[in-house]
């Protein structure tokens, strides 16, 4: 019987065996021989000592933490969950690190799209240090004392911000699906240097573009020139993915709203104004037409003649042309790199503030700038996971509810965040909000109220699970320990004191690649439970004394179609006979792989 180790996916491993499936040659006694792989690869060896790279103090540090598998597990807390049997979307607190290590197994090459605003490093913002020996001691140690910001007078002020950035960024893209993308805002402080980080980690082929979002419509006077734009860089895992088929980025126009009231043989039509602001500018011609004085887009004589045809209609005072949905399927409409129309800062400050009742986080992104994101991405993929590890109040999971009421879409979200405390004079720790963790799950919770409230749509998943980060639920055997005799016998029973069965459970899942949102069902067999994982895809009993009856209750729970896994505690049986017997009656049964923990 299998043990399982209790670690996340082994990044390192994972590229070395990828490694020996391109060059098999370069593989000597289950090593990789790096003489041989320059050989393999000819000409593209770099061998001058001087080139062009970016380097920054600790990188390579940083790039082995990345590749650190973690022993950490996400408990459940059902408390603090909206819908939990039936919803499918995901809030975790905690270490985005430790997190994003834990579902490499479970939602590797599944996650659509990425966004993320991640600290700017204006001097302000919390930039936390990873411990590379212990990252859950430090994420503990972090979670329970004020947060301090990474001020510019310290003198590793870009590096600390780096270091915390790279690894974060190079686990977030073994994540992406082969057509994945992701967002990350950023401003002035830090933009040049992510460029540079992502370039490495995605590829420069791979990057899309770099975005200006309009966050602001005042001016302000403190400034040589007034800053009212965010940055917004955009990458591809595989940039030829997406751009071999513009329904991958929802290039093709909404084709929602086409209406045919005069029962025209060309179809179903939008309709739109000939004139508008600006004409005089445009050098537009100036007319009446109809009784109607502007100017327009077309001549008098061109007017005439669309008016003739039908295709331009009067509607009050206003002049309009049809716009054919026959049309609309066959042409592209490309989005330009300035998004100057997708909501202010202060605009998504004044919403969440009317949301929540209170003032209780600063500077949010507006809904409607992910929403665009989700339509240029998901427009044709409505059951697409969407996820943002430094989700702040959590506007990104707002966006995708809002989406998929739009468009009847069952999208799914994972947010993720650290629980920074609030500072104790704001006004969201006055309303009770101890750490920004339940300013987002609040937010969420009234928006998915609201938004089913204004739409009358029942059938939204507006849920949430919640996952905290915490150490092994297993204990592991310490030789150094100072009383080594006590040690052993608390490992007679292996789970950790205060710890339950559920926990227990989605520790599991997590460590063999099953995503945290798969079914579950319990069966209850003489007091004790099996949990039926994925319709048998998983069958786990994590009890004590088992004996053979709940192991043949196991085989009855065997899909015909697809083989199964069976997971025990190792110290979970009656005796080592029971163990035994279970595992040979198993096999004999065609379930052949059983594993313990």
């Amino acid at each position: 019987m299998e043990k399982l180790d209790g670690k996340s996916l082994d990044l390192t491993k994972e590229n070395i065996n990828a490694l020996k499936q391109l060059f098999p040659e370069v593989v000597t006694e289950g090593k990789i021989d790096f003489d041989k792989l320059k050989l393999v690869l000819g000409e593209e060896i770099e061998t001058n000592k001087e080139r062009y790279e970016f380097t920054w103090h600790g990188k390579a540090q940083s790039l082995k933490l990345a590749q650190i598998p973690s022993t950490g597990t996400l408990r459940p807390d059902k408390e603090s969950s909206k819908n939990w049997d039936i919803t499918e979307n995901l809030y975790i607190e905690g270490d985005n690190l430790e997190v994003l290590k834990l579902l490499q197994k479970s939602y590797f090459g599944k996650v659509k799209m990425i966004y993320i605003d991640p600290p700017y490093n204006t001097g302000q913002d919390f930039v936390y240090k990873d411990d590379f020996h212990d990252n859950l001691k430090n994420y503990k140690e972090i979670t329970n004392q004020t947060t301090k910001a990474n001020s510019e007078t310290n003198g590793r002020y870009h590096t600390d911000w780096l270091n915390l950035m790279f690894p974060r960024i190079k686990l977030a893209r073994n994540l992406l699906t082969d057509d994945g993308v992701i967002f990350i805002s950023i401003d002035d402080n830090e933009v040049a240097n992510l460029r540079k980080i992502c370039d490495e980690i995605f590829g420069e082929n791979n990057f899309i573009v770099h975005i200006c979002h309009k966050a602001r419509g005042s001016v302000s006077n403190d400034k040589i020139i007034s800053l009212n734009h965010n940055h917004i860089l955009l990458y591809a895992k595989n940039h030829y993915k997406i751009f071999n088929n513009r329904k991958l980025i929802g290039l093709d126009p909404d084709l929602v709203g086409f209406v045919n009231e005069d029962n025209d043989p060309r179809g179903p039509y939008k309709l739109s104004p000939v004139d508008g602001p600006g004409g005089e500018r445009k050098g537009n011609p100036f007319y009446e037409f109809l009784g109607v004085k502007g100017y327009f887009r077309y001549s008098k004589e061109t007017m005439k003649k669309m008016y003739k045809e039908g295709l331009v209609i009067k509607r009050g005072n206003s002049l309009l042309k049809k716009y054919y949905l026959e049309d609309a399927k066959h042409s592209r409409k490309t989005d330009t790199s300035w998004w100057d129309s997708v909501g202010y800062t202060s605009t998504a400050t004044s919403r969440l503030k009317n949301l929540m009742d209170q003032n209780v986080f600063d500077s949010p992104k507006p809904v409607e700038l992910i929403v665009k994101m989700l339509k240029l991405f998901t427009n044709f993929d409505k059951e697409s996971i969407v996820l943002d590890f430094f989700s702040g109040s959590a506007t990104t999971a707002n966006a995708v509810m809002e989406f998929n009421a739009e468009d009847n879409g069952k999208r799914k979200f994972i947010m993720v965040q650290l629980p920074e405390l609030t500072d104790e004079k704001s006004e969201a720790y006055k309303a009770g909000y101890k750490n920004i963790c339940e300013i987002g799950k609040e937010r969420i919770r009234r928006a998915g109220d609201k938004i089913v409230e204004e739409t009358g749509k029942t059938d939204l998943d507006i849920g949430f699970k919640v996952f905290k980060l915490d150490s092994s639920n297993i204990k592991l055997w310490d030789p150094e320990t100072a009383n080594l005799e006590q040690n052993l016998f608390d490992l007679q029973d292996n789970i950790k004191e205060g710890r339950t069965k559920e926990d227990l459970l989605f520790e599991i899942l997590l460590k063999i690649g099953v995503p945290l949102t798969t079914p579950i069902e319990e069966v209850n067999v003489n007091g004790k439970v099996i949990y039926n994982v994925g319709f048998g895809s998983v069958l786990l009993c994590l009890e004590d004394e088992i004996e053979l009856d709940t192991v043949h209750a196991l085989i009855k729970l065997k899909p015909e179609d697809f083989d199964t896994k069976v997971i025990f505690k190792e110290t979970g049986f009656l005796n080592d006979s029971v163990k035994t017997n279970a595992i040979q009656t198993l096999k004999k049964n065609g379930i052949t792989d059983v594993r313990s923990v």
